[in-house]
């Protein structure tokens, strides 16, 4: 710093800068310290003004950062840049008077990107309305078993700010991004990218499923190797023959039927890949058993395919996909089995926190006693009840919006028994899970898949799938 000068990864100079951070929280105060410690001028703006955010207030003034609790509206004078956290939407009035003042905004991906030095680790990025988390998880663990230094960061957990400009030295990152950091990060280019699926969500933050699926394929853009779609979801593939890519960047398909010539696909129980071998349209690799994928459900083994395409486009040999799927442990709340009691399988996948989430976890299994409701964030529910009702031996209803459910049921699977639990005590959930097994038979599956948010009765997805294995515990005592 001998030169008062200090510069990003890209030669941009951040050195008395106004950078304005919008939002306190997991991405909004790494990025006021690392914009702090690049010499900006940052100021923090957060709508919030709580015990929480007074305590990291507090943290962040104690570094010189000047924090502005209450007001997350007004752009503050001589700001030349914002960073935003990925929840701000982008119609807040903040964003709106930085547009009329020409002042650029980034998001936490964003800057990451731009603060990669020199010979940085290419990404390879994921998104998709369903499964993100689970593919790149799956991709890091495919690398890993390459020999690759790798690390799934981004929507996951771990900041790609934190990876960008951490101590340790990676090969190429797995980097999971959500539709919000997509719409913020307009100078991301991928070495490969996946967009494993496209449903109605956040419409209320995107405006519209157009915007939505836009935002979706901006990680496409300036693709150096692949740009990896779901055949079964020609919305993917759409946004794939959209984007602007490098020259010699290919298009990958991946299906769970048997593989056309630059696809992955399944073939006799096997994951097999006709896109990264010589001669595609005669020869294909055998890369790993549907076995080998935990769970083996068929939303699932299109995920490992999904990573297993982007771990090829990085040279990855067929081994180290077979290796690495077979290493790979789901996260809790995700298709989990729970245990069997009385030969029925009680399966805990509150992660399924939308319909489409739902129409996959249902698609796993022939007999079903569905747990379902909660939050619907706006959805409707006459296609996913229209589409399982074959499948359904009973229903045991929950939440705010049942009633939706409920509705949907008796239009389109009148002749499914149906439990309304008109109760959002601490007890509910052991009774809906006693509901569920008064229902069942020996050979059914009761699962846990509500197709809504879990807010209403509890803090998150992840106590709300506690709340349904203990409960399941409780009934096997």
């Amino acid at each position: 710093m001998g030169s008062g000068k200090v510069t990003d990864g890209q030669g941009l100079s951040f050195e008395g800068k106004h950078v304005t951070v919008a939002g306190l929280g997991v991405s909004g105060i790494p990025a006021a310290k690392v914009l702090h410690g690049l010499g900006a001028r940052v100021t923090v703006v957060n709508d919030g003004d709580d015990e929480r955010s007074r305590a990291q207030a507090a943290d962040l003034e104690a570094l010189g950062v000047t924090v502005r609790l209450g007001d997350g509206s007004s752009l503050p004078d001589g700001t030349d840049l914002i960073v935003t956290t990925p929840g701000w939407q982008p119609g807040k009035p903040l964003f709106t008077a930085a547009r009329e003042a020409g002042v650029p905004v980034w998001g936490d991906v964003e800057l990451a990107w731009r603060l990669r030095g020199p010979g940085a680790a290419p990404w390879l990025a994921v998104t998709g309305t369903n499964g993100k988390t689970t593919t790149v998880q799956m991709l890091a663990s495919i690398l890993k078993a390459g020999g690759l230094r790798t690390a799934a960061v981004g929507n996951i957990g771990v900041s790609v700010l934190d990876a960008v400009l951490g101590d340790e030295q990676y090969d190429v990152l797995a980097v999971e991004l959500s539709s919000y950091q997509l719409h913020w990060a307009p100078s991301l280019r991928a070495h490969s990218a996946a967009v494993l699926n496209l449903a109605p969500d956040h419409l209320d933050w995107h405006g519209s499923m157009e915007a939505y699926a836009a935002d979706k394929g901006r990680i496409y853009e300036g693709n150096q190797v692949a740009c990896v779609y779901n055949v079964a979801d020609r919305a993917t593939e759409d946004l794939v023959r959209a984007a602007d890519v490098e020259e010699g960047c290919r298009a990958i398909g991946f299906t769970l039927g048997s593989p056309a010539p630059s696809q992955l696909g399944v073939v006799d129980g096997i994951l097999v890949d006709r896109a990264f071998v010589e001669d595609r349209q005669k020869n294909a690799q055998e890369l790993a058993e549907v076995a080998d994928v935990d769970p083996p459900a068929p939303h699932n083994i299109a995920n490992a395919l999904a990573a297993a395409a982007l771990a090829r486009a990085f040279g990855v040999p067929a081994k180290a996909v077979r290796d690495g799927l077979r290493a790979f442990t789901p996260d809790a709340h995700r298709i989990a089995h729970v245990a069997d009691v009385d030969g029925v399988a009680y399966i805990d996948d509150s992660k399924a926190t939308n319909t489409h989430a739902a129409e996959a976890s249902l698609a796993a299994y022939e007999s079903i006693v569905w747990i379902a409701g909660g939050l619907a964030k706006g959805a409707t529910f006459d296609e996913l009840v229209a589409k399982s009702a074959k499948r359904l031996r009973g229903v045991v209803l929950i939440g705010a919006d049942r009633a939706l459910i409920r509705e949907a049921l008796a239009r389109h699977a009148p002749e499914v028994p149906v439990v309304d639990l008109d109760r959002t005590d601490t007890g509910a959930m052991l009774a809906a899970v006693q509901e569920a097994q008064r229902l069942a038979a020996a050979g059914d599956t009761v699962l846990l898949a509500p197709a809504c948010a879990s807010m209403d009765m509890f803090a998150n997805y992840t106590k709300r799938g506690d709340a349904f294995a203990q409960a399941v515990r409780e009934l096997g005592a």
